[in-house]
């Protein structure tokens, strides 16, 4: 169907002419419905909206204007607002700010964060008081959550000598954070 074809019909429905719109219906149905089923992927759900829609240019049909944009354009852009309405309608509702239930954040306070880098820093000079090995030992067995045998297998010794280094490196930083 034409252009020129298309706004006649959209002018005269403006008018109120019925078999206006059933002809504009009749050529534009199945492109629109297209429309609001690729935005909905629900076939009663575009079924719904094609209702809406043709009500909207029933209503609407006064409002356009032939020189701003095509006939077909104008159709599709209704079609696709309706749509989009429809899942913005189904979305639950915001909740306002008064009644929304009151969340502590779990971030340490100030205090507390000043409280955790000191003993972070004491920790870390402790740290730099064992061999370099048994220092990475403890990170990784500690902080990374690496096992055991990772760490042994890492550093090339037997599994029974690395629970030891382990063991006595923690005896010495206690001793250590104990000053």
């Amino acid at each position: 169907m034409s252009e020129q074809t298309l706004q006649g019909l959209i002018g005269k429905t403006a008018l109120g002419d019925r078999a206006a719109f059933a002809s504009l219906y009749d050529e534009t149905s199945a492109k629109l419905f297209g429309v609001c089923l690729r935005i909905l992927k629900d076939r009663a759900q575009a079924e719904d909206a094609m209702q809406e829609v043709y009500v909207r240019i029933w209503r609407r049909a006064g409002s356009f204007r032939a020189g701003q944009a095509s006939a077909m354009a104008w159709l599709v852009t209704i079609a696709r607002n309706q749509s989009i309405d429809m899942i913005r309608s189904k979305q639950p509702a915001s909740i306002e700010f008064d009644d929304a239930p009151e969340i502590a954040d779990e971030a340490p306070d100030p205090e507390a964060q000043a409280a955790l880098s000191a003993e972070g820093r004491r920790i870390d000079a402790c740290l730099k008081e064992l061999d370099a090995d048994r220092a990475a030992a403890v990170v990784g067995a500690y902080v990374e959550g690496s096992s055991y045998q990772e760490l042994a297998d890492r550093n090339g010794v037997p599994l029974n000598t690395m629970r030891t280094w382990l063991r006595r490196s923690l005896i010495k930083l206690r001793e250590c954070l104990n000053r």
